[in-house]
């Protein structure tokens, strides 16, 4: 219901910023933080709506960094692509595919230089991130060290509009094996039990062990790859193929909307509106929080 509030707004040149939505996604979001701890850290992408509001990022926030407001999150700086709530264990998101999965490892390394062995450490990423080369770096580095990194990819078998039998030549079970990762696999990421479930399992053995594991989630995106709309007269895949998704998805079930709906929508509405009545940044905040 957030997302659809961002379509609406859309049109109307409120939000300062380009959207990658999460609608169709969110139930990995919701079950992996599920499993989190406030001190652990997520590494999230620019898809990541869904997982700042399920690591506990504040609504009204949201709104007003998508506005570019001086209230937002980021003090409006930051917009959809780049969103962060370091409180609450959500560090930047990268406009760059697969830019934060060394974040990761890094801060996961920092920690087990200081001893800190209560709490972990998540990348998340889509399936588009593992062709990059710091992605193998990455899966390297956190096995070579034993890091309490969990990487956790989003696979709704897109690039874009590119699908992964053209751009992947690769095993994936077969290239963690070789790397002594262990390989948490889920094909059915529309079943928030399910999800929880598998992510509770890879979430323990990374704190457990202090070492590095793998959870892939398949999913669906709803939407455009960038944008409130849909795009299924680009030809890459079929309305058929999400409409057989969507009836697996129980967040598209009408008794939940029906359930909770109107509560909800006074949320986002109060929300909308302490952004809209917040202040946009001045010429003085141009060069505050430059280092």
């Amino acid at each position: 219901m957030v997302e659809e509030k961002i379509i609406e707004l859309y049109p109307r040149d409120l939000i300062q910023s380009p959207v990658h939505l999460s609608i169709g996604q969110e139930v990995v979001a919701v079950g992996v933080c599920a499993n989190l701890q406030p001190r652990d850290w997520i590494f999230i992408n620019y898809r990541g709506h869904a997982f700042y509001l399920a690591k506990g990022g504040q609504l009204p926030e949201l709104f007003a960094e998508l506005m570019g407001r001086r209230s937002g999150a980021s003090q409006g700086k930051a917009g959809s692509m780049h969103l962060a709530a370091p409180a609450h264990g959500v560090i930047g998101a990268s406009a760059v595919v697969a830019s934060t999965i060394s974040h990761a490892v890094g801060a996961a390394l920092a920690a087990k230089i200081k001893s800190e062995t209560d709490r972990i450490f998540v990348s998340n990423f889509g399936d588009g991130a593992m062709e990059q080369g710091v992605f193998y770096e990455s899966l390297n580095f956190a096995k070579l060290h034993n890091l309490p990194v969990l990487f956790l990819c989003e696979d709704n078998g897109l690039a874009v509009h590119t699908k992964k039998s053209d751009r992947q030549a690769f095993d994936l079970e077969s290239l963690l094996k070789a790397f002594d990762i262990p390989f948490f696999d889920l094909q059915e990421g529309y079943d928030p039990v399910k999800v929880y479930s598998i992510s509770e399992s890879a979430v323990f053995y990374v704190r457990a062990k202090q070492k590095p594991a793998f959870l892939r989630i398949k999913t669906m995106r709803y939407k455009e790859h960038v944008g409130p709309g849909d795009d299924f007269d680009v030809g890459y895949r079929s309305s058929e193929e999400l409409a057989e998704w969507k009836s697996h998805d129980p967040i598209s079930a009408d008794s939940l909307r029906d359930k909770y709906g109107s509560k909800i929508a006074l949320e986002i509405d109060k929300a909308v509106q302490f952004a809209l009545n917040s202040p946009p940044p001045t010429f003085e905040d141009l060069l505050t929080d430059v280092y």
